[in-house]
């Protein structure tokens, strides 16, 4: 029986066997770092005329140690490699702030503020046709591989993306998701655009599994993960990734700790940076037990808690909620025989369907809830919820159960479809 490290290299060389040019898709992180030297391994003993194609995406304010780590990569293999190091400022989601739901990266209006300098030879924005200001980090992400299509004149392309299952849910639907076309019926891969396909060979390996590579064929690594477990940082939360997302909130602190240098600088560069590092894992911001205040129901604290936003943020959760309120009401949300019967039990009042689309559930129709002390809450509908996402400044409602909202549909669809005009501008 093969072993996760096997089946990444067997998965690795039917991609090289089928596509013409390949590029991986390199954070600085471990499991990133892992995917490039096993790439780098395989083509130097079975495909050494292959030049790899790395993709980098540098959001400015990061731990020095990943700067190092990258740095090094890049340092040895500059003269066999094509390195797309990308300092562009995108949109990038920050839920530090209830005034500020965007930043940007090397925004040249906040050069003054810039927490390092420019890398050498980097590319920025004036190199990419597609780029525009609306951008989201995320959109570029997904227009830089047809980009690179297009530009190297390839027939099918690939892009190597080491995410793996184990480090969430997300995660885990990226894989299984039936939403995406996959490349010859392989679960590991899901289609972008036509010819061009996101892979992910390393997607049933483990922490361990990866720790275990870099231990037995002594590859380099971010040495911030030293830091990470000097600190006490488990394994399953020492992650590398932008600081002021939500799911790195609970870590901002060690900034403090690990690197104060660039803690200093961080304060002044992003709103609300400090207060989320002293209360990004208390109750203040939506963790551990919120307790509500004396004299309130959840939904009028919620109400309390809209009030104290700027318009522009109320605006946001109002419309969530909204589009909450009738998908709970009017299509019911998918939820399993156990939660059901828990609900039944408390005498909840709702309207229950067959199963619930290709899944074991079923589709629950339900009213808004105050609260709910079941440990299934946070799938029904409940004004705690969304308390928790406004404590949080979780401006997308993930807490919720929110995906992509139409809006950001439309909006990505915008994106493709003027990209598509300006291709055939230039093309013309």
């Amino acid at each position: 029986m093969k072993n996760v490290y096997t089946l990444a290299l067997d998965r690795i060389s039917f991609l090289i066997e089928e596509f013409d040019q390949i590029y991986i898709s390199f954070s600085g992180g471990k499991d990133s770092g892992v995917l490039l030297n096993l790439y780098l391994d395989l083509i130097e003993k079975h495909n050494p005329d292959i030049r790899p194609i790395i993709f980098y995406m540098d959001y400015e304010i990061q731990y020095q140690e990943t700067s190092a780590y990258v740095e090094r990569t890049f340092t040895k293999l500059s003269q066999r490699a094509d390195i797309y190091h990308i300092c562009v400022p995108f949109k990038v989601s920050t839920c530090t702030s209830m005034y500020q739901s965007y930043w940007r990266p090397w925004d040249t209006d906040k050069r003054e503020l810039w927490v390092r300098e420019l890398p050498e030879h980097c590319y920025t924005k004036d190199d990419f046709d597609f780029y525009h200001d609306d951008m989201w980090d995320y959109d570029f992400q997904f227009l830089f591989g047809d980009w690179l299509h297009r530009k190297n004149n390839a027939t099918k392309t690939c892009c190597l993306v080491g995410i793996r299952t184990q480090e969430s849910y997300n995660r885990w639907r990226t894989i299984y998701s039936t939403k995406f076309a996959t490349y010859k019926g392989k679960k590991w891969t899901s289609c972008m655009f036509e010819d061009i396909y996101n892979a992910y060979p390393i997607y049933d390996w483990k922490t361990t599994d990866i720790w275990t590579a870099n231990g037995k064929f002594k590859w380099d690594y971010n040495h911030l993960y030293d830091l990470y477990y000097q600190a006490g940082v488990p394994l399953a939360k020492q992650r590398v990734a932008s600081p002021f997302l939500c799911e790195a909130r609970e870590s901002l602190y060690l900034y403090k700790v690990i690197d104060p240098n660039t803690w200093g600088k961080m304060i002044n560069r992003v709103n609300g940076v400090n207060f989320t590092a002293i209360y990004g894992g208390s109750h203040a911001m939506g963790r551990k037990k919120i307790v509500l205040p004396n004299g309130f129901t959840w939904k009028k604290y919620m109400y309390f808690l809209l009030d104290t936003l700027p318009e522009e943020a109320q605006l946001i959760y109002k419309q969530k909620l909204k589009v909450s309120i009738s998908f709970w009401k009017n299509k019911g949300g998918a939820l399993s025989e156990d939660t059901i019967k828990k609900l039944e039990a408390r005498n909840i009042p709702m309207d229950i369907d067959k199963s619930y689309y290709n899944t074991q559930k079923r589709a629950v129709r339900m009213d808004y809830l105050d609260e709910i002390d079941i440990p299934e809450q946070r799938e029904i509908p409940t004004y705690k919820r969304v308390c928790i996402c406004i404590l949080r400044n979780d401006y997308q409602c993930k807490y919720m159960g929110f995906a992509q909202t139409k809006d950001d549909r439309i909006r990505k669809m915008r994106v493709l479809i003027d990209y598509e005009s300006l291709k055939s501008q230039l093309n013309g």
